[in-house]
């Protein structure tokens, strides 16, 4: 493999303009898809497999014309203090808002409180419920206008009028902190680098990939119904690893430079090296998200699969357009360890009639200075046991939060204070109740029973007599009289485990209904939908951790050749993983630092968060043992001791490794300031992963379990060595080059 991308990075450095054309044309092309693509309408939300999904089908079925999936809005009202809603005033302009809310060419139904009896018992808070024809993103701009003015009329009255549901649902903002974290990251590039010019080539390389990704899922988002976050999870991810696979290509491309190899030399070596374990590390991450297809939710193997592809689409630049880029930026990219200009390098007086080259300078200094690299590693070896305990013990104690983690998914209870949604769930939760603001949808499928009528007041006086049960509505038939809906109004929230065990209590119930009168019950609704769904997400964690970390553990054997190597790696991450989270349950749980985050409202963790902690952390944490272990590797390789090869590896790789971590928590961190609860838990559990997995485990605990291990790190039988494809990671085949080439002292400096 090495001599084949070696080959690669010649060619492309040499036909440099070929290369940069179709890369820029291939990004015009997507670019115009997108633009001329119809816009995405709103991301179809289905478990297949679960009882609320089921049921949600079958109201589909049963009650054509409903518009299930339609969007809904709840225009909630509070009289002023000491006033009821049924005073004359408050009831005319009531009255008038709901003739309002009727008008609208989207509305389909809008209840009167007055007729509906949805009005407290205290007499302080009525609501008036609004159906839409189309989901909450597919809305005209003039339907959620008519809203909000219709709501604004009231409260010009002198009524409290709030708003809930899911037809003022916004797109999501990310704020300035995205642009932030590429500003540091600019700034770690250019310290890193050296120069501008090196510190561009990453970025500039990132940004096309994610253009060509992103605009790819804009194109085909109408036609794969594809969401927002699906863009957003792939924009993150592709400018993470974009940058990061982009700067050790140029960061070993220098080094090589400092070994005195001509420029397109130094190009294919790079690409040689590097674009191997650049390769490999992509493919643990495209391993990882692709895997999400696993748990088998349509939402979550979407958002995988881009994903995915953005990265493979980051990895085929970084190997391409890199090595272009490197020969039109020419002399202009100095070896490692020259001190750049602004740093007063290149001030030297020469003497008449010599020259002086830049890799021999670099060469001499670093040969008389150990780096930071060099000298923490070598600490490290000397004290390996106390590094390793320090590390495990604290990951261990940043993990205990996880033993807490509540799972769950947002609502409107877990937005800002500040916004109409959630002031419209708390006025409904004083007037109604906490569990009115999730609602269960029992549906009774009495088509096989000889009595519906009956198999349904069976069902309604089951549910009444629940513990945790409020209140049950009449049952309400289709036109075929052969399914009913039924409402159930629990006394708890939505998210609470006490909803939990009543959804859990109603469909144990139904079995002996089914038993007794043939009549199928199952439960559906919103707050069933996330019971399922958070229960389908655990059971198939298990099963996607074996499946991702086994691929990458089979995939690591082969790059590594070591048995080992590839479990310390596993481990590693497992600790790093859950030290994540208890770090996510600190924060969006328990409150800590709630306010620097920008944390409004604390509640259950996300159910998607661990199997997404899981696979793209899993993804990530590779990266970095990848590009730093064949470091080691091919020092061990060329001959040097297990503790020696540990120091080259950190001599060569670990101020690359430490800036691509910063890099890749600087571009997670600025998703933070995203108004989606969902982006910006991500965003934060990404970032605080990188930073354990890449400080921690990567630098601490792994160079000292490789120095307690010695040569045993390495071991791996001889007939699965045999058995094993050798794709020399290590660049051994380029050593024949060595051969033909002139020694330093024998060769001029070529200038490109």
């Amino acid at each position: 493999m090495a001599t084949f991308l070696y080959k690669l990075g010649r060619l492309a450095f040499r036909r440099r303009h070929f290369v940069a054309l179709f890369w820029v044309a291939l990004l015009t092309l997507v670019g115009v898809g997108a633009a001329n693509a119809p816009a995405a309408g709103s991301t179809s939300f289905s478990i297949p497999g679960t009882e609320a999904q089921k049921a949600f089908d079958l109201l589909e079925q049963r009650f054509p014309g409903s518009s299930a999936d339609g969007a809904t809005a709840r225009v909630v009202f509070k009289a002023p203090d000491g006033q009821k809603m049924t005073d004359a005033g408050n009831k005319a302009a009531v009255e008038q808002t709901v003739k309002e809310l009727g008008t609208g060419s989207e509305v389909t139904s809008v209840t009167d409180p007055y007729l509906a009896h949805s009005i407290s018992k205290d007499g302080t808070i009525a609501y008036a419920q609004v159906a839409y024809k189309v989901p909450g993103m597919e809305l005209e701009d003039s339907s959620r206008d008519a809203l909000e003015e219709a709501a604004q009329g009231a409260r010009d009255t002198g009524l409290t009028v709030e708003v809930g549901g899911d037809a003022l649902q916004a797109p999501a903002e990310t704020g300035t902190t995205e642009i932030i974290g590429i500003a540091v990251a600019a700034v770690v590039l250019v310290i890193t680098l050296g120069s501008l010019v090196a510190a561009g080539l990453p970025l500039l390389t990132a940004v096309i990939g994610v253009g060509i990704g992103v605009a790819s899922i804009t194109a085909l988002a109408s036609t794969l119904d594809l969401g927002t976050t699906t863009s957003t999870l792939a924009a993150m991810l592709g400018l993470a690893v974009g940058i990061d696979y982009a700067l050790f290509i140029v960061s070993r491309y220098r080094g090589e430079l400092a070994e005195g190899r001509e420029r397109e030399d130094a190009a294919g070596r790079a690409v040689g090296t590097a674009g191997s374990a650049v390769i490999f590390a992509g493919l643990t991450v495209v391993i990882a998200l692709a895997g999400l297809s696993v748990v088998n939710v349509p939402m979550l193997t979407k958002m995988g699969l881009a994903a995915a592809g953005t990265v493979a689409v980051a990895v085929l630049i970084a190997l391409t357009m890199i090595p272009a880029l490197l020969g039109y930026a020419g002399r202009k990219i100095q070896p490692a360890g020259t001190k750049p200009r602004w740093l007063g390098g290149g001030r030297t007086k020469k003497k008449a009639g010599t020259q002086e080259d830049g890799p021999k300078q670099a060469k001499q200094a670093q040969q008389a200075k150990p780096n930071m690299g060099t000298r923490w590693a070598s600490f490290v070896v000397r004290r390996p046991v106390a590094v390793l305990l320090l590390g495990v013990v604290g990951l261990g104690a940043a993990a205990i939060p996880a033993t807490d983690l509540q799972l769950g998914l947002p609502d409107d209870g877990s937005q800002p204070t500040s916004t109409t949604q959630r002031r419209a769930y708390d006025l409904l939760s004083e007037g109604f109740g906490p569990g009115f603001n999730g609602p269960l949808m029992v549906v009774v499928d009495a088509k096989s029973s000889d009595a519906p009528k009956a198999a349904a007041t069976e069902v309604s006086d089951t549910v009444k007599d629940i513990k945790g049960v409020v209140s049950v509505s009449p049952a309400v038939f289709n036109k075929a009289g052969d399914t009913a809906m039924i409402t159930v109004i629990p006394d708890s929230k939505p998210s609470s485990a006490k909803t939990e065990d009543v959804v859990h209590k109603i469909r144990d119930a139904g079995a002996d209904i089914r038993t007794d009168t043939k009549a199928n019950v199952v439960v559906t609704g919103s707050t069933a939908m996330n019971i399922d769904f958070s229960q389908k997400l655990n059971d198939a964690l298990i099963p996607y951790l074996a499946l991702v970390v086994g691929l990458a553990f089979l995939l690591l054997i082969v790059v590594f050749r070591s048995i080992l190597v590839p479990l310390k790696a596993a481990l590693g991450f497992l600790l790093s993983v859950l030290a994540a989270l208890g770090a996510v349950v600190a924060v969006f749980q328990w409150g800590w630092l709630a306010g620097a985050m920008g944390v409004e409202e604390t509640g259950p963790i996300m159910s998607m968060m661990p199997i997404f902690m899981v696979g793209i952390v899993f993804g990530l944490a590779m990266d970095y043992e990848v590009f730093l272990v064949t470091r080691m590797r091919e020092a061990y390789v060329h001959g040097e001791k297990p503790t020696e090869a540990v120091v080259t590896g950190f001599r060569h790789g670990a101020r690359v490794v430490t800036a691509a971590a910063v890099i890749m928590m600087a571009v997670f961190a600025g998703f933070i300031g995203s108004s989606e609860s969902m982006v910006k838990m991500i965003g934060f559990g990404l970032a605080i992963a990188v930073f354990f997995d890449a400080v921690i485990v990567r630098m601490a605990i792994v160079p000292a379990v490789l120095a307690l291990l010695g040569k045993k790190a390495w071991w791996l039988p001889k007939w699965l060595d045999r058995a094993l494809p050798n794709v020399d990671i290590e660049g051994e085949g380029l050593r024949d080059l060595d051969d033909d080439r002139p020694k330093d002292e024998d060769r001029e400096l070529v200038r490109v």
